[in-house]
């Protein structure tokens, strides 16, 4: 895709999809930052990383801090000098019905995929090259899209990044930066066999049931790959993308057509 060195930093690359994404951008030589709270996630994915590419820089941070925040993109400036592609990965899921009493996984939700999303763009904007085809590429969900029951705080906070994404992308469009938010449906991660884990348990129901339950509302049968999710971030992080703005593109199997 002609990344060869651009700057990119993932922010949750460490595992899942974000270390897909990471290691797409590398294979593709891109300079590739990866920040994670989890200072072994960030060990383990520079490990794979070094195999493919000779630039490569792991911070720990946590999205959530703006002195972290700051410190990270001033790191990245000091080794490279610039920023040319962000991707927003970093994210927490979990269940929060709405008779929970206890109210801190609503914040630590919202605060980790919204306000740290905020955060991180604020920044990474602040300091992006005008007219040199930046990009910021969100991590949405296709629950950004529709809602599930007892999933409050996800659903709120994966639609408030693509409303995020609608209005930045307008703001920032003289600048010649493009903002787009990808929505995955079932992405076979850790994340998501933990979801799936903690649903069947209240349905009282098997992984292995809830499984073929939640395969029956996709199309191709399947989950997808973190890899596949990679592929549309690096055609998103190309030059050849700078008419695609404001999207939020899903990638699903069909799982919905919204």
């Amino acid at each position: 895709m002609g990344l060869s060195g651009k700057v990119a930093l993932i922010t949750g690359g460490g595992t899942g999809i974000g270390k897909a994404i990471a290691e797409a951008l590398a294979k593709d030589r891109a300079r590739v930052a990866i920040v994670s709270r989890n200072p072994s996630h960030l060990e383990t994915a520079k490990a794979a990383l070094q195999g493919l590419c000779h630039s490569v820089l792991t911070i720990q941070m946590d999205v959530r801090k703006k002195a972290e925040v700051q410190s990270a993109v001033g790191k990245v400036l000091d080794t490279w000098g610039s920023i040319d592609i962000l991707v927003n990965n970093a994210g927490l899921s979990g269940l929060n019905p709405i008779n929970e009493q206890d109210d801190n996984q609503w914040y630590d939700i919202l605060e980790t995929n919204l306000s740290g999303l905020y955060l991180i763009t604020k920044e990474v904007l602040r300091v992006m090259r005008d007219n040199h085809n930046g990009r910021v590429i969100n991590i949405s969900s296709v629950l950004g899209k529709f809602g599930v029951a007892g999933y409050t705080a996800y659903c709120a906070s994966k639609h408030g990044v693509i409303g995020f994404t609608k209005a930045l992308a307008l703001e920032v469009a003289s600048r010649g930066i493009t903002v787009n938010t990808i929505c995955p449906g079932w992405v076979d991660t850790e994340m998501a066999r933990s979801g799936m884990d903690q649903i069947a348990a209240t349905q009282g129901i098997s992984v292995e049931e809830f499984k073929e339950h939640a395969l029956e509302a996709v199309p191709i049968k399947r989950f997808l790959e973190p890899e596949e999710v990679a592929q549309l971030v690096l055609f998103l992080a190309s030059d050849k993308t700078g008419g695609i703005t404001g999207q939020a593109i899903n990638i699903c199997g069909g799982q919905t057509m919204v």
